[in-house]
């Protein structure tokens, strides 16, 4: 018996259909082998596909919007991969890749509310108990550390080189006024202590 699940928010409904997995023991109420799903994004063409490309948006679009909040957005989902999504405008790109030959790929505009409705409905896909498939992400990356540098105030990143010049000129000023020590003088030689050469007989 096909089952059904949806996940629905103000723009965005996801829909996913399968089968339940009875040979590996899940209930008839779980999908444990997905056939297809579809995705219905307000004001844009209605998406379908396998498993693969929902297995694609999830690895794509979940880490695009850490990166966002982070402050830092780039490019999610390599050229050769179904699904990718990048910072377009002012909008996020949402490019789609048919694996048919000769079929471009499908570019999505979406602004952040539709971007945010989409990431709860995956989101809420993941965290489905009646979804007994894993929909891994890619792992979590630090941000580099040239782009942690714009979220620093300026005063904050250029006060320890301010700091370490001001010492150092600090510390050569204060050498130039400290008087130099003069070597101490030799103390003269005692004539008496001299002792005239004996003269031989």
């Amino acid at each position: 018996m096909k089952l059904t699940n949806r996940y629905e928010q103000t723009s965005c409904r996801l829909q996913v259909e399968g089968l339940p997995d009875l040979s590996a023991g899940q209930g008839d109420q779980t999908i444990g082998i997905l056939t297809g799903f579809s995705l219905d994004l307000a004001g844009h063409t209605e998406l379908a596909g396998q498993r693969e490309h929902l297995q694609a948006m999830v690895a794509a679009v979940l880490p695009y919007a850490r990166q966002l909040l982070s402050g830092v957005p780039r490019c999610c989902g390599a050229d050769s991969d179904p699904v990718a999504i990048r910072p377009h405008a002012g909008r996020h790109q949402l490019e789609l890749r048919s694996s048919q030959p000769d079929t471009p790929p499908l570019a999505l505009q979406l602004d952040d509310a539709e971007l945010a409705d989409l990431v709860r409905c995956l989101d809420q896909l993941r965290l489905d108990p009646r979804l007994a498939l894993p929909f891994e992400q890619p792992p979590l990356q630090p941000l580099r550390r040239r782009e942690l540098r714009h979220r620093q105030p300026l005063a904050q990143r250029v006060a320890a080189p301010l700091v370490g010049v001001g010492v150092l000129l600090l510390s050569a000023v204060v050498s130039a006024l400290l008087p130099l020590q003069r070597p101490a003088p030799a103390p003269a030689a005692n004539p008496a202590a001299v002792s005239s050469p004996q003269r031989g007989g």
